[in-house]
């Protein structure tokens, strides 16, 4: 008896798994995983949790035109979402327009807003299911 095959990602899973592969091959990028308490705190909230979290901090600190202290509004850990906006290249406003072709200058979509939260969270899965070592995938 064969074992069954693994479950083929739906072509949106595919697509975000690629862009992140991508922004992964930047030297900066590849060293954020998530280590000690903010992996911690990854496992023990869940997906929903930080889909959440993720929502409401993009609301706050990346949606509007411009973003107060654009640049240096995303600390670099505190929270898997922080750790998680620089290993996307989701931290800033100039990082979203470089690497995920948002301009800056107006207000995210809501379509933008959701496309931010599912590289984010997408992120955090697969660093859980790395245990926050750096992960293969491809």
């Amino acid at each position: 008896m064969s074992s069954p095959e693994p479950p083929t990602p739906d072509p949106a899973t595919r697509s975000l798994d690629q862009r992140l592969d991508a922004i992964a091959r930047h030297p900066f990028r590849a060293k954020f995983h998530l280590r000690g308490r903010d992996l911690v705190t990854a496992e023990l909230r869940g997906p929903s949790t930080m889909r959440w979290h993720a929502r409401d901090l993009i609301a706050q600190r990346l949606a509007p035109a411009e973003p107060y202290k654009d640049g240096k509004q995303t600390p670099y850990r505190g929270h898997p979402v922080f750790v998680a906006q620089h290993a996307t290249a989701t931290c800033c406003r100039t990082c979203l327009q470089r690497w995920h072709a948002i301009p800056k200058g107006r207000e995210l979509s809501r379509m933008e807003r959701a496309y931010v939260v599912d590289v984010i969270c997408r992120w955090i899965e697969r660093e859980v299911a790395a245990g926050g070592a750096p992960a293969r995938h491809g």
